[in-house]
Formats: structure tokens, sequence, C-alpha cells
């Protein structure tokens, strides 16, 4: 299946830049093709066939994307393994993968002590700094040689994207040809043409890279690759290119917004703005809409679902707002209870997700498969929410993330909302850390905004005192030049409760409403 998009979209856009590096190369639809025919055919003289697993260790670019293309021609199944990760994390994703052959670069390789991976087959280093298509992938491109593509049967795996938790070993969701077929539908409705300009700063060894790339390649747009993602250098891409679409993490969204230069620079060719990844804030939501002028549409999903819901550039605002959407055309979303039981509107349980792209399961790992997924075939997304009698859909937090306070259930998804109004805030996260009288309290971990005012516990507790339930209110403060986060850019929680470990306990260990606050760094004290 994404072999046969890589041919069809190299003979339909040709010339067509498809990818544009920092340095100003470009991989174009038809070098795509031509240089993944010849790298097939590479694999296979290495003995890679149907069925085997290629690894791809290697930065987000035209050797990745050349790498992938080939072996989905040559019939293997890719396991992209994000080079942002530690060296362990690195390595625990090969141990997993068990790959028939890993490609990736010298410096890479020699960090990540590849070759000591007990389930490694070959190994194969590439250059990766010279990205001209002339030396893309040169060490294992075959020139003349035309790939076997020998009848495929059934539904065989494409791509193996492992799921970036901060804690316990990785598991690699599998996806095959009818989901990635699945996800195009839902996406683009398995559409030719209409792609526009868009940014990239996340590894290719992402879901939305690994599954999207069929309707990207349908679509025929340009994409700008970034090494590292900056606020100024977004801002200064968007205008010397004209981006038109523009899809990120909230936090980037936000930086990009509170960046010095974004009321002299020129967004006016942005013509949408798309949010995943992570919870927008009702405030940040808003604030893009206004300053951009555009629609702001979220989305949510897991890594297991493929896809799951979101709102429309049509949907009245309060939706992107308030909510992550509804269900998309093709997905039944249920909120479930502990025993798998579907509960009624306006009930908080388990947020479940069915479709067609959901994936077959987790490789060679038959146990964490049958936990991760209900009789029916949903996925369990590890998120608690409602749907309200509007089908849409709003987010509790993660059912780990959840902490009793005092027997009272507290969700800090629901509280970051209400805190991120605060003009002082910039970004905010709550955690729970022990407390000897209530169980467990809620602390808030705050980047400050600059010049937005005096930033305490008191403040915040006053301004949210309105929207929130006593027992919800941060009874601890900590400051920070920016929030811990995991190398996909999603808030590392670990990390959080290390950092709120040596604040402190409670002044006096009496409940959050009698201890007296000054306003100072942390609990007040």
């Amino acid at each position: 299946m994404l072999a046969d998009v890589v041919r069809r979209a190299g003979a339909r856009y040709g010339d067509t830049p498809l990818y544009v590096t920092p340095d100003g190369q470009v991989l174009t639809y038809g070098d795509l093709d031509r240089l993944s025919e010849q790298a097939a055919a590479g694999l296979q003289a290495r003995g890679v066939g149907a069925g085997d697993v290629v690894a791809l260790l290697l930065p987000s670019g035209p050797a990745y994307a050349v790498a992938y293309a080939a072996a989905a021609k040559a019939g293997a199944v890719t396991a992209g393994v994000n080079d942002r990760l530690s060296p362990p994390e690195r390595r625990r994703c090969l141990a997993v993968a068990g790959p028939r052959l890993v490609v990736t670069s010298a410096p890479l390789a020699s960090t990540t002590g590849v070759a000591d991976v007990a389930g490694v087959g070959d190994l194969l280093e590439v250059a990766v700094d010279d990205v001209a298509p002339a030396k893309v992938l040169a060490e294992l491109r075959a020139g003349g040689v035309t790939p076997s593509t020998g009848s495929a049967h059934g539904d065989p795996p494409i791509a193996v994207v492992f799921t970036s938790g901060t804690t316990g070993d990785p598991k690699g969701a599998v996806f095959g040809a009818s989901q990635l077929e699945a996800i195009g539908d839902i996406d683009g409705g398995g559409r030719w043409g209409g792609g526009g300009r868009g940014l990239s700063s996340t590894s290719f060894a992402h879901l939305g890279y690994m599954t999207k790339l069929p309707q990207v390649l349908r679509g025929g747009g340009t994409t700008f690759l970034m090494d590292r993602w900056s606020a100024g250098d977004a801002l200064e891409m968007v205008e010397r290119h004209r981006v038109t679409t523009l899809g990120g993490i909230p936090t980037q969204v936000a930086l990009m917004l509170r960046h010095e230069r974004f009321g002299s620079t020129d967004t006016s060719s942005v013509r949408a703005i798309a949010m995943g990844g992570g919870p927008a804030t009702a405030a940040l939501v808003r604030e893009a809409r206004l300053r951009f002028g555009v629609p702001v549409v979220v989305r949510y999903t897991c890594t297991e679902a493929g896809v799951g819901v979101g709102t429309a550039a049509e949907d009245p605002p309060e939706d992107a707002e308030e909510t992550v959407g509804r269900a998309r055309l093709g997905v039944d979303l249920t909120i479930r209870s502990d025993d798998d039981e579907v509960l009624p509107a306006g009930t908080t349980g388990h947020v479940c997700l069915r479709s067609a792209a959901v994936m077959r399961g987790y490789w060679r790992d038959p146990a964490a498969t049958a936990a991760a997924l209900t009789a029916d075939g949903a996925v369990r997304t590890g998120d608690l929410g409602f749907v309200d009698e509007r089908g849409r859909l709003h987010l509790a937090g993660r059912a780990k993330e959840m902490y009793v306070r005092g027997g009272y259930n507290v969700f800090p998804l629901e509280v970051e909302n209400v805190l991120a109004d605060h003009p002082g805030v910039a970004h905010v996260a709550v955690v729970a850390r022990p407390d000897p009288v209530m169980g467990e309290i809620g602390v808030a971990v705050v980047v400050a905004r600059p010049g937005g005012g005096d930033l305490t516990l008191e403040s915040l507790r006053d301004r949210a005192r309105s929207r929130l339930a006593t027992y919800k209110l941060p009874e601890a403060l900590v400051l920070t030049d920016d929030l811990p986060r995991t190398a996909m850019e999603k808030i590392d929680r670990r990390a959080l409760r290390d950092l709120v470990e040596g604040a402190g306990p409670p002044a006096d260990g009496r409940p959050a409403d009698d201890r007296p606050s000054d306003g100072r760094s942390t609990d007040g004290r």
C-alpha cells in the first residue's frame, strides 16, 4: 500500500519538493520514488525480505524517508527509533523490535551501542550530514537493479511505532496496510491534491509520520524541516516560506504567540492551526484564534488508536476551547467503567476508541496487547473523560495521574485549564505529592509569563476559587524556567514528581483552607 502510493506520487508530482531541509536541500516526490527503488533493491541484496524488520535509528530527514519507503517496497516492516531518546531507551526499543537490519549513522551507532543489543542482526551505518539526493543512502542503494515486489498476501505489517511513555519497557504498536489506508480515509478521504506548505520538527519515528505518510504523499504539498524547533525559527520560516498550515503541540503554539517577534512577523499565509499531542487550554485556543486570525482545530488520539476525535474549522469556537471535539468519521468513541461497561453521557470514565485504524497489536507482546484492547477491539487510551449531550469529548486527565485529596478525586488537567487563565502563567502542570494529613495534595509547577504581574500561590488560588472546588486548588507552587518534557515533547510527569519532591511538606500539616500563605515560591512559606 505505502509502496504503491510512493510510486503514484512520484509519477504525479515529479519535481515538486516534498521535503526541504534546514540548509535548503530538496527531496522531490520523484526523488523519493527513484531513490527508494534503488534502496529497496539494496535491502533485498542484503537478504532483507518480506516480514523482516528494518529499524531506522536516523534523524528526521531525507534518509529516513527514503529508507522507510524502500523497506515498504522490499516487503519489510519498519520500526522507527526516535534518535532523540537516550541511549538506554534506544537500546530497549531495538531489543523489542529484534530487527534483521539497523540503518543508522556512525555517531548514533556508537552512542547507542547497537552492536551490543541482543536480537539485532546486521548494522548499516550511513552518512546523514550530506542530504543531497545523489548522496542519500548511497551506502545502501543498488543502481540499475529493480527490486522484486513479489506477491503480497493478506494484510502484511508495515510499521512498528513505539509508544512514548516515560515508565516501563517500550511497546511497539503494529500498523499494516489496512490501518494506513483507514487513517488516510479518515484524515483526508484518500483524496489526491490539496496539500499546502507546512513545518515539521517532529520525529519521523512518531505516529504522525509513520502512519500518515501515504496521505501526505497524496496531498502533494511541501514540508520544511527543522532540526530543532524554536519559536523564533518557526516564525521566521512561516514568513519566508509562506506556510499555510501550522500543526504542532500546544506548547509550540503558545511559545510562538509569546515570542517577541510575533507582532512583527507576517503570518497572513497561515490558513489554519491544528493542535494535538497534548491538552490545549481554552485560553490558548482563544488567543491563537484571535491573534493568528484563523480557525483553530484540536485533535486527540493515542498511538495505539491511530485516529481519534477532533474539532472542525467550521465548528463553534467553544468546541475547541472546552473539548477535544467529536469522534472522527468511522471512529466509535465510548466511555467505559473499570469493568468495560459503556457509561452514559455525562459520566466520567475511561476513554476508549475503536475504528479500522486501531493497531493490530503490540509487536511480539500478546499479553500487553490483550491489556490494551477491550473484548470488542477498542483501545483503552489510559485517559479519563466524559461525552456531553452534543457528542463532544471532555478530557479529565490520565487515569494514572488522578490523585485523591482527602477522599476526593482530583484530575490535574481540569485544574491546569483553570490555572492557565492567570495572567502570570505561561505554562502550568499540576502533579500530586504525598501529604501526611490529606493523603495527597496538588502542586502547581509554573513557568511564569514575563510581565504577567506578581505570581504567587495565593494569587493562583484566589483566581481559581470561583471555578474550582476548594479541594482541587493547588497547595504548593514551584516556579521553573521550563516544564520537563519527553523526547516527543509531552510533559514528563515522572520528572515533575521528582521536581516537587524537594518542595517540602505543607507548613503545618493542616488542610489548605486553614494554611496561611504569604505567596512565596513554595507552600506559601
